[in-house]
């Protein structure tokens, strides 16, 4: 079972690497664009088939590993 979990720097929380891409996007004449936040996408295959348990699991690696819990938020989507 695939499991997606997506890892975003929390609300107020400093962002470089958007506040770099947004700068390049207007360098590159892109105009509207009010913010960028950046984060990551972890894709897990999982050998679990229940897929309340494939979250479960998913969940809790990234609460133990896979996201900073202080400065980031995360989300499983299984797939």
């Amino acid at each position: 079972m695939k499991a997606r979990v997506y890892v975003m720097p929390k609300a107020g929380v400093l962002d470089p690497q958007g506040k770099a891409i947004g700068h390049a996007l207007e360098g590159l004449g892109f105009t509207g664009v009010k913010e960028v936040r950046a984060g990551k996408v972890i894709e897990l295959d999982l050998a679990e088939t229940d897929p309340a348990k494939a979250k479960a699991a998913a969940e809790d690696m990234a609460r133990r590993l896979l996201a900073n819990t202080v400065i980031e938020s995360f989300r499983v989507e299984i797939a």
